[in-house]
């Protein structure tokens, strides 16, 4: 799980003014919890477009959930209606994993056991939407995560990068590295910590052969990350290579013994050290 880092490290150094605009939100929604820190001139008045943030996310709860018998995608998975009767956002959501399934070589798949079930996806895709929401309000400063899963906006203070922990799975509470970044940064992790083995090589039905216990993806948007996460997590110890070939992606591992790896490009993200 890849979570904001509080305290100093998060970009504000002790004795920092404490009256910089700023506005927090929690939201259950989609079976997690979602949290928007928004920062930056627009922070005082971002309530308009954090509510229409949240209605964005209920939506698309309401739509894509595979819990609920009423939602779209339970309707049309036992074939009571059809993609033409179901919200074009069901056809987008499905077109953009038949590309990451093409791009993964098949260890990211929609279909599990006859089932359809796009969750490797649709949850980055509806937070970075959300986070598009916001930037088109006009808050250009803006952390929203999704369960853990996180896009970054701008900056978390002027001149201060965005901050993220990346938690360690096999000690709860721990923080094995942290990653920082400016503008657009997307950090998704799929791992055993919150519900154990829930991925599977969609070629056997079964874990993968040299499982790892969680792989971190950072990316420009969070639909990539999240997809690319579940993919690398499916592929274990394989996907390595593989993640070394995607453009503009990087990769951080933790293998069952506590070894860990990262592709070749992912150092340029660690934190360093601040001043204060």
């Amino acid at each position: 799980m890849a979570e904001p880092v509080a305290g100093p490290v998060a970009g504000r150094p002790p004795g920092a003014a404490r009256d910089r605009p700023r506005f927090r939100r929690i939201e259950k929604a989609m079976g997690t919890v979602f949290s928007f820190d928004i920062r930056g001139p627009r922070a005082r008045d971002a309530w308009g477009a954090v509510e229409d943030a949240v209605r964005w996310l209920h939506r698309v709860d309401g739509l894509f959930s595979t819990y609920r018998p009423d939602s779209q995608l339970s309707r049309l998975s036992r074939g009571e209606l059809s993609t033409a009767e179901c919200d074009p956002l069901l056809t987008e959501v499905l077109l953009l994993c038949d590309g990451a399934e093409q791009l993964s070589d098949g260890w990211f798949s929609a279909y599990h056991s006859g089932l359809l079930d796009p969750t490797g996806l649709v949850k980055g895709w509806a937070v970075e939407r959300a986070s598009q929401l916001l930037f088109d309000a006009g808050v250009t400063d803006s952390c929203v995560n999704g369960g853990g899963d996180i896009q970054l906006r701008g900056n978390a203070a002027p001149g201060r990068p965005w901050r993220t922990g990346i938690s360690d799975p096999l000690r709860p509470g721990r923080v094995l590295t942290v990653v920082e970044g400016e503008g657009e940064l997307a950090v998704a992790t799929s791992g055993t910590a919150e519900r154990g083995c829930h991925v599977i090589d969609p070629d056997t039905g079964r874990p993968p052969r040299h499982p790892l216990v969680a792989v971190t993806v950072l990316a420009a948007g969070l639909t990539a990350a999240d997809a690319w996460a579940t993919a690398a997590f499916a592929g274990g110890r394989a996907a390595r290579e593989w993640l070394e070939g995607l453009a503009d992606v990087e990769a951080f591992a933790v293998e069952a013994d506590g070894s860990t790896w990262r592709t070749s490009g992912f150092d340029r993200y660690l934190a360093g050290p601040r001043g204060g």
